[in-house]
């Protein structure tokens, strides 16, 4: 299941039936779970656990130190959830201490080619990231968001659950669950209709997102006063908790 050729430290972890691939090299303090499969010419550095049924491809660099000049020799770690696919020259740094200490990227994400997380990264599950879509440190990023191609994320944001940004967007500010993002500077330009359309929401429940959005964007009020008049929507639309959840923790402020 190891070709003769990839570089395995003794102090690695990994399950009998994990696959490597030709010239790939796995450092000290690395645990690779059940089913993974890692390529040729992948290097995964320490400390990092990667979970079960990963597929890890040619070239990827998961582990390395964060690209931050405060760091300086720290045992940061990154921890990788289940099932994830993670493509060609992607590459995922570990945390630093001013960060927590930890990057962490959840299950089922389908991470593309060239794909950059950088240290203190927080990714949630069902996640797709383009090619070359690029976060900066300390981003977190929910559960089912698409990143369109070449999208960039600058530091200390957080992009909400069901979110979507086009090629090549911009991202500066938070982003809020459910809404459509294009540009640079990227700008709000809806809800990601089809996106929850796939993942089974209802006609009202659009609806109700819809409303929200409206109220936020679209309807000319500040944000305090758009906020109140939620209120009386998400007493009976649970959908739009979270979207509520968001705007009351976000200190940074919304891309809006």
């Amino acid at each position: 299941m190891i070709h003769p050729t990839a570089i395995i430290d003794a102090n690695a972890k990994l399950a009998d039936d994990v696959k490597v691939g030709a010239f790939s090299i796995i450092g000290p303090d690395v645990e690779i779970g059940a089913g993974c499969e890692i390529a040729s010419h992948v290097v995964i550095e320490g400390p990092t656990k990667i979970g079960k049924n990963n597929r890890i491809f040619q070239f990827a660099s998961i582990g390395a130190e964060p690209q931050d000049k405060k760091f300086k020799g720290e045992a940061t770690t990154l921890e990788i959830g289940d099932n994830n696919l993670i493509r060609e020259s992607v590459t995922i740094n570990r945390g630093t201490t001013q960060g927590g200490g930890i990057t962490k990227v959840g299950s089922n994400n389908w991470i593309m080619a060239y794909v950059h997380i950088a240290h203190d990264c927080i990714i949630g599950n069902d996640n797709i990231f383009a090619n070359n879509a690029s976060l900066a440190g300390h981003v977190l990023v929910d559960d089912h968001v698409i990143l369109g191609g070449f999208t960039l994320v600058s530091q200390f944001n957080e992009i909400g659950a069901h979110a979507f940004s086009a090629m090549g967007s911009v991202i500066s500010r938070n982003v809020p669950p459910y809404v459509l993002v294009s540009g640079h500077m990227a700008e709000p330009v809806g809800i990601n209709i089809e996106g929850l359309k796939r993942r089974g929401f209802t006609e009202v429940q659009i609806r109700n997102i819809r409303q929200a959005y409206k109220l936020v964007y679209r309807s000319g009020l500040r944000l305090e006063e758009a906020r109140r008049k939620l209120e009386t929507i998400v007493q009976e639309a649970n959908e739009l908790v979270c979207f509520m959840e968001f705007l009351d923790t976000q200190k940074g402020g919304i891309i809006r």
